[in-house]
């Protein structure tokens, strides 16, 4: 990568001028990587210097996945209610405005229908920048639309999953989608539509213990944080040490819960492929 090897130690900026940089102009990742942001923008979100995998939403997952980015949403005006009347550091109705604003977004989660590779696939894509992507009414609501459009159209799916897990504010609501996501699954398998579940960083909670975990191919990006409760919860409630990479993809996969670790630059074309052979069509390059 020949453009990551300016000298970019060499460089001193004055401190009269550091204001006049574009905010998001660089990018430091965890291992302390600096990567330009168009780069970084050309590279799927991927630090090609250590392969890190930073976070995306929807709109970067339609615009991988999709064929020139067309597609069309579903049900893009459903937004959560508060029947409860939730309160802890804040009303629950506050917060939501707050995502709202803040993200753009109606809800933790998108649904999309277009083509990919030149086929039909619809594709829900998850949002933690709203509220931890947690599952709420809406979610598990659009999720299993998605599933019985899929069904209906005889279009296979994709789920991409970004998740803190259920939304507390939402209490046994939020709990009944993880029934009710599950039962529309099967209602996909009655129809002999594919299901393919994509477990991005993080997938945790009710929804790793629903639809992430339900495909009929489960893959992960490389390094993402899967599981139920995180791993401090579990250290602290067995007061062991916990094995080097634990609950990370690599380690999942390794214990038989994933089938495959996939790169973001290999997902169109992989998730394609997995399509194409449990459909046992051409297969397409």
């Amino acid at each position: 990568m020949s453009w990551f090897k300016r000298k970019i130690k060499g460089i001193q900026t004055p401190a009269s001028q550091k204001k006049d940089i574009p905010k998001g102009l660089w990018y430091k990742t965890p291992s302390g990587k600096i990567i330009e942001r168009d780069e970084l923008v050309e590279n799927l979100y991927v630090s090609p210097e250590d392969d890190y995998h930073l976070r995306i939403g929807s709109k970067e997952y339609f615009e991988i996945m999709f064929d020139n980015n067309e597609f069309e949403e579903l049900w893009p005006d459903m937004e959560s209610k508060d029947p409860l009347k939730f309160e802890d550091l804040k009303p629950y109705k506050q917060r939501l405005k707050e995502a709202k604003e803040k993200t753009g977004l109606k809800d933790a989660v998108r649904v999309g229908v277009g083509k990919s590779k030149g086929r039909d696939m619809v594709i829900a894509a998850m949002d933690f920048s709203f509220i931890g992507g947690s599952m709420g009414s809406v979610v598990g609501e659009k999720i299993m639309r998605a599933m019985d459009y899929a069904a209906e159209h005889k279009i296979p799916l994709l789920v991409i999953a970004k998740s803190g897990g259920a939304r507390m504010q939402e209490a046994a609501i939020s709990l009944m989608q993880l029934v009710k996501t599950s039962a529309a699954i099967t209602r996909m398998q009655d129809a002999g539509v594919p299901y393919i579940a994509l477990l991005t960083d993080p997938t945790t909670g009710g929804v790793t213990a629903s639809f992430a975990m339900l495909g009929d191919i489960n893959i992960a990006e490389p390094n993402a944080l899967i599981g139920f409760a995180g791993p401090r919860v579990i250290k602290e409630a067995t007061g062991k040490d916990l094995p080097e990479g634990f609950q990370r993809s690599e380690f999942v996969l390794e214990h038989g819960f994933l089938d495959h670790i996939v790169h973001r630059k290999q997902l169109k074309d992989k998730v394609n492929l997995y399509l194409d052979l449990i459909l046992n069509r051409p297969v397409r390059n």
